[in-house]
């Protein structure tokens, strides 16, 4: 991709996104590592891992994945939130409508929301549910929005960045938040080891309970060689027993959930709606048609079969072995 130098400034523009396709878009954000990708490469990201971002950035983009609730509504608010800024400020705002890369530290690109005019600071739009609301309520911001525009500080040489936010659709709260070059040092750091010894080596982070976990194992793994047996290291007898104990603690869990549940159901009895102090209790009647595959099978047993698909995965099981 082609790179074009931002003359007197610390980065150069990766890509245009006034008139770049989602698919094109998607595949420019592999070229580094973006805001958004920091305070999971911190650790610090409740929703996204370091593994996630390594599949993200190495993993091949042919199509464009599904968009969640969440981040549709985020980028079809953030004009309005945008907007309210200016309004509550008296700041005016544009869009810098490319994809930025920085000269000193290439493996760090920033896709800004806005640039405040007249100033050396950037604006970032979130939008957050209401039972987010307490993590807007002190001075501090978020650690991962934090890391965020630290990051875009980083890239851009800006001075300041402005955080706004709308809560549940109805509460709006922005923050200005100073460059802290201690903070960036050691968020430019951390990117750098991630992007040099992880991405650009194919050497994946640790492994961790996300999806894009599995699903890696799946595809790196999907067929078991018959006969074959491995021993491992010492170490997994402790990581079993902690295995199974947890194992054993979601189900008391689950249990103790579901008794909750039956007594909140007895109480409401033939009752939809039910409410406590601050909750809104449904249990209405649903009806769905489903297709019975088993009557189906049993009263055309022949073209049953006709529609049948093989398909194989790996069933993993553990069982207690005595000596």
């Amino acid at each position: 991709m082609e790179l074009r130098l931002d003359f007197n400034k610390p980065f150069t523009i990766l890509a245009k996104t006034k008139d770049i396709s989602e698919l094109g878009w998607l595949k420019s954000r592999q070229a580094g590592i973006g805001g958004s990708d920091a305070g999971a490469i911190l650790g610090i990201n409740r929703n996204k891992t370091p593994f996630q971002v390594y599949i993200d950035k190495t993993q091949e983009i042919t199509e464009i994945g599904e968009q969640s609730e969440a981040a549709y509504w985020g980028t079809e608010l953030e004009d309005m939130v945008a907007k309210e800024f200016t309004k509550r400020t008296g700041k005016r705002v544009r869009r810098r409508n490319a994809i930025l890369q920085s000269i000193e530290h290439p493996f760090m690109t920033a896709n800004l929301d806005r640039k405040i005019v007249g100033e050396k600071a950037l604006l970032e739009c979130k939008t957050a549910n209401t039972f987010l609301s307490s993590s807007w309520e002190s001075e501090e911001i978020p650690a991962s929005y934090l890391a965020q525009v630290m990051h875009y500080l980083a890239v851009t040489g800006d001075k300041k960045a402005y955080i706004a936010v709308l809560i549940g659709g109805q509460k709006f709260i922005y923050k200005e938040i100073e460059r802290d070059q201690e903070l960036i040092n050691i968020i430019v750091a951390k990117e750098k080891d991630f992007w040099e010894n992880n991405v650009l080596k194919r050497v994946p982070p640790k492994l961790d309970g996300s999806d894009a976990a599995e699903r890696y194992l799946k595809e790196r793994f999907k067929d078991s060689t018959p006969g074959t047996v491995v021993n491992l290291k010492s170490e997994y007898k402790d990581k079993i027993k902690d295995y199974f104990e947890i194992k054993n603690t979601i189900k008391s869990l689950e249990l103790q959930a579901k008794e909750i549940e039956n007594n909140i159901k007895f109480e409401m009895g033939e009752a939809e709606i039910g409410y406590a102090p601050d909750y809104e209790i449904n249990w209405k009647s649903i009806t769905s048609n489903r297709f019975d595959s088993k009557r189906f099978k049993a009263e055309y047993p022949e073209l049953f079969k006709q529609y049948l698909n093989a398909s194989s995965y790996r069933k993993f099981n553990i069982k207690e072995v005595k000596a």
